[in-house]
């Protein structure tokens, strides 16, 4: 691999105009997205007039963006330095979330943070929304949802399914894909673009099946793999008051919530190797453990009339919550005694898999934190010096974990929890109570969408901006977000640096 360090002589802003070049070629995927949506007005022509908030935004995207993929040209000479992916990344996202925000602007329905709220929420697959669905047009609905797709795969993701290079796989793990099916990088980002489409269209025919008209079904499809929670309902999946349909609901989460790569071998028929892995263990025991948990505390709370209720409503709300979809087959969370609360709040701390399109945590990390204590408790029991190995199972094998690796992901973990203990502060300062501070930040950290009501149309501008902050951070790992902020504000200023010796260069000429 070429050398990421700038070497003497070299511009520290080497690295940029394949940046540019990346982020081009990103913005023409970004101009097709804001103008997908068009298609639905085959269905209900009467939107025509909703179609201008579009095309002015997505064509300009694109244009945009085929000028700036231009620096791509002879890339194969450039060279990204070190943490200039994680700017890529960044700057990708942050351009998704500003352009799709300009058809809510234009219509003069939604104000600046609202609209930025609303696609941060689509791109990041919370949830969280400030949009009534009641009074919302079928374009701006399937709009959220086309969000939520390409959200849901990510942005880097797609790209690659057309543009593969050196640099691809820093990209493509950047993003929260570490792993990779197939030897060729475009080959596995083709084959998960290939699995999650067919599980949306298979998602589809059995909504419809079940009693949904077309439309709600694809929304719902894609916002139930997605790890999304976007309803074309204001009851959410309750609307439709079907244990079938929240079955059908309840297994599109549990599989956009699991690794990509344990699709590929669930697909293929080796069941061992899926269920021997540790996060589908830890999401199949949380299930089993919240679910009658959630269902006596429903009863307790006089929030079931019987136990058939209970238990259908708890396992459901468990597994929206540790898939951090947010779907919701209940009224609402407002009220709700403080431990049904604080166990939802784990949940959606937890999350989902890692590598798939779920928030929180990630269920491979807390299995190792859990392990981790294990092995130290283990270890201090045991008076016999014995060298032992620390291993967890993944769906291709076992993996080994040395101090760096444990060590890293306990970073993490306090890093996430501080992060969440901020956020839950801030939003605490505007009179909320505590509970339910920490349960709507968690949602949106965790990138779940569920909310005690705190999210609303007319919220402080400060909490919805807040909540947009904890749904980037949450969707890209946070160290991603830092990494990136600091490597731009180091190349912004060698660069003004730079520029300064040059003048002064000049002037003693």
């Amino acid at each position: 691999m070429k050398n990421e360090r700038a070497g003497a002589g070299e511009s520290p802003l080497e690295g940029w105009p394949l940046i540019l070049g990346y982020l081009g070629v990103i913005l023409m995927l970004i101009g097709g997205v804001i103008l997908l949506p068009l298609v639905v007005l085959a269905a209900y022509p009467e939107e025509a007039g909703e179609a201008k908030y579009f095309v002015l935004p997505g064509t300009a995207a694109i244009l945009i963006g085929y000028m700036l993929g231009l620096h791509l040209r002879g890339r194969e000479h450039g060279r990204l330095h070190k943490h200039q992916d994680t700017v890529i990344v960044v700057g990708a996202w942050a351009l998704a979330i500003l352009l799709c925000a300009a058809p809510f602007v234009l219509t003069g329905r939604y104000n600046f943070t609202q609209a930025v709220f609303e696609c941060t929420s689509g791109w990041s697959t919370t949830g969280l929304s400030v949009v009534d669905v009641t009074q919302t047009p079928h374009i701006f609905l399937l709009y959220r949802s086309v969000m939520l797709f390409f959200g849901g795969v990510g942005l880097v993701l797609v790209m690659l399914c057309v543009l593969s290079d050196s640099y691809g796989m820093r990209l493509y793990s950047a993003e929260g894909h570490p792993d990779r099916l197939l030897p060729n990088l475009a080959a596995s980002a083709r084959t998960i673009l290939a699995i999650y489409a067919g599980y949306i269209l298979a998602g589809t025919a059995l909504y419809m099946v079940f009693g949904m008209d077309w439309f709600d079904a694809l929304n719902h499809s894609i916002a139930a793999l997605s790890t999304g929670g976007f309803s074309t309902r204001a009851e959410s999946i309750g609307y439709y008051d079907s244990p079938a349909i929240e079955l059908v609901t309840v297994l599109l989460m549990l599989l956009g919530s699991t690794n990509f790569l344990a699709h590929l071998y669930l697909l293929r028929g080796r069941l061992k190797n899926f269920f021997g892995y540790c996060e589908v263990r830890f999401s199949l025991f949380a299930t089993a453990l919240f679910t009658p948990l959630l269902a006596g505390l429903l009863l307790a709370g006089g929030l079931a009339d019987a136990l058939p209720r209970a238990v259908r409503d708890g396992l459901f709300q468990t597994v929206s919550c540790l898939t951090t979809t947010g779907f919701q087959s209940v009224p609402g969370f407002g009220g709700w005694p403080a431990p049904l609360l604080l166990s939802m709040i784990l949940l959606m701390l937890a999350g989902g898999g890692t590598g798939s399109t779920a928030g929180g945590i990630k269920q491979f990390r807390v299995c190792i934190m859990l392990k981790d204590a294990l092995w130290t408790l283990r270890e201090k029991l045991d008076h016999r010096r014995v060298v032992r190995t620390h291993a967890v199972r993944r769906p291709d094998g076992v993996e080994t974990l040395d101090w760096r690796g444990r060590s890293e992901v306990s970073s993490f973990i306090l890093l996430y929890l501080m992060v969440f203990a901020l956020g839950s502060f801030v939003l605490s300062c505007f009179g909320y109570p505590l509970a339910d501070c920490m349960f709507e930040f968690s949602s949106a950290l965790g990138t779940v969408g569920l909310s005690t009501g705190i999210t609303a149309y007319d919220a402080p501008a400060a909490v919805l901006w807040t909540e947009t902050a904890g749904m980037l951070l949450g969707r890209l790992e946070i160290y991603v977000v830092f990494l990136a902020v600091i490597r731009t504000a180091g190349d912004a200023k060698s660069g003004l640096l730079g520029a300064l010796a040059r003048v002064r260069k000049r002037e003693w000429k």
